[in-house]
């Protein structure tokens, strides 16, 4: 049977897609905008429920760590505590790191990763290094003090078999109810994209390092 929200649902929908601005009279452009306003406040009426999510960002694409790291600045404006465990960085500095530390003891940082898995060639000592970062990810992911975890390049070390998917869905089986958690890499699998409430898959078109031969620069890619 369908529900009211999926009528609304529809409604959003078909409203978006009917001819643009340009084409209609200023009463029919007048009307249109009314009947949106009309849906949607509805919409946002019947969806009540607030609960802490899982979100993951995942594919080829730029941008993964950059959007959760947008969440986490929200959280920190709210005034929640947050935590942040890079599983891959941390052979090096990201500039990131030096700008959320500024915010003292309302977030916690840990870049615990050596790197990129062809610079450590090394299999076990890179799964030890994952399993650590994962030991301190829980510790934040069970305190309810904690809003928001960013579990960042979570997702390569799944894919890597430096950890395993049924390890991070027991994890999150453990969060408080309104804890958020973000996990980001491509690569995101099935088991993990099913569990999550908010699933955003980055798509690759065009890149400079491939199409131009521009190398990863200072404020764009660290």
């Amino acid at each position: 049977m369908t529900q009211p929200t999926d009528r609304l649902d529809a409604a959003a929908t078909a409203l978006n897609q009917e001819a643009e601005g340009a084409s209609l009279s200023e009463e029919q452009y007048r009307r249109k905008m009314q009947r949106r306003q009309e849906v949607q406040q509805q919409r946002i009426a019947d969806r009540n429920v607030e609960r802490g999510l899982v979100i993951v960002n995942t594919g080829n694409g730029k941008g993964k760590t950059t959007a959760a790291l947008g969440m986490v600045l929200r959280s920190i404006g709210h005034g929640y505590k947050v935590a942040i465990v890079q599983f891959i960085k941390g052979a090096w500095e990201p500039a990131e790191k030096a700008v959320m530390e500024r915010f003292g003891d309302q977030l916690s940082f840990h870049a615990m990763g050596e790197g990129f898995t062809w610079d450590t060639q090394d299999r076990d000592r890179d799964t030890q290094t994952a399993q650590a970062a994962w030991e301190t990810a829980l510790s934040y992911i069970r305190n309810p003090e904690y809003k928001t975890i960013l579990l960042d390049e979570v997702n390569i070390a799944l894919k890597h078999g430096f950890l395993t998917v049924e390890q991070v869905l027991a994890g999150l089986a453990e969060k408080p109810e309104m804890t958020h958690v973000i996990l980001t890499g491509r690569g995101a699998p099935p088991a993990l994209i099913e569990r999550a409430d908010l699933v955003t898959e980055m798509t690759l078109v065009k890149h400079p390092f491939r199409e131009q031969g521009v190398k990863a620069q200072p404020g764009i890619e660290f």
